[in-house]
């Protein structure tokens, strides 16, 4: 059974960094699609950024140049770096992870799979203030 559980959240001020960690258990970390996704209060849930199995990266324009995916497999670890943070980054974020696609982007936006993932995190909460 695939795991995944988010750390890393925090409260801090516009123009600070953070950096999420998500470990992953139950399955092959190399093998698997993976994604940073994000839900603000009232709004609907949005991809951040993606990981494709070949290492391929993809990002939402809102975010391109400040974040950044990245995964360490011998700590089955997928990381956000997140730079300049604005108030507008302020939501819970989660990791999820698919065996075949965790998400596509389109227009400079990001969205999780229409198929039903694999697996998400439980979510760790972000707050920008300004």
């Amino acid at each position: 059974q695939v795991q995944l559980v988010e750390s890393g959240g925090g409260s801090v001020q516009a123009g600070g960094s953070l950096r999420l960690s998500c470990v992953a258990s139950g399955y092959t970390f190399t093998s698997y699609s993976l994604g940073w996704f994000r839900q603000a209060p009232g709004k609907e849930r949005e991809g951040v950024a993606l990981i494709d199995t070949d290492g391929t990266t993809t990002y939402a324009d809102s975010v391109k140049g400040r974040f950044t995916i990245s995964q360490d497999n011998a700590k089955n670890t997928l990381y956000l770096n997140m730079n300049s943070l604005k108030p507008d980054d302020t939501a819970m974020y989660y990791c999820a992870a698919d065996s075949l696609s965790v998400g596509y982007c389109s227009g400079g936006y990001c969205y999780p799979s229409t198929n039903t993932l694999d697996a998400w995190g439980q979510g760790t909460l972000v707050t920008v203030s300004s």
